[in-house]
């Protein structure tokens, strides 16, 4: 026991830097998702990350709205 306060101090300190490390870890994965989604859906906001599903979305769930110019030309 001759370690106990040194022991503890230890703990706390390692807990702390993990909760710190692991912090830091979400969000930069949140900023990096959110960066990810460029393509926002005229009609109903939504966020798609490339064109194929920009339209494949657009032409499922909008069919009766027209198709915006930018996705005129993409392949589905």
């Amino acid at each position: 026991m001759a370690r106990g306060q040194q022991k503890l101090q230890s703990q706390q300190k390692n807990l702390k830097k993990a909760a710190d490390k692991k912090k830091g870890q979400a969000a930069d994965q949140k900023t990096a998702a959110m960066a990810a989604l460029v393509h926002t859906c005229p009609v109903c906001r939504t966020q798609m990350p490339d064109p194929k599903t920009f339209k494949q979305h657009f032409e499922s769930k909008h069919p009766k709205s027209p198709m915006p110019p930018e996705l005129v030309d993409v392949q589905a």
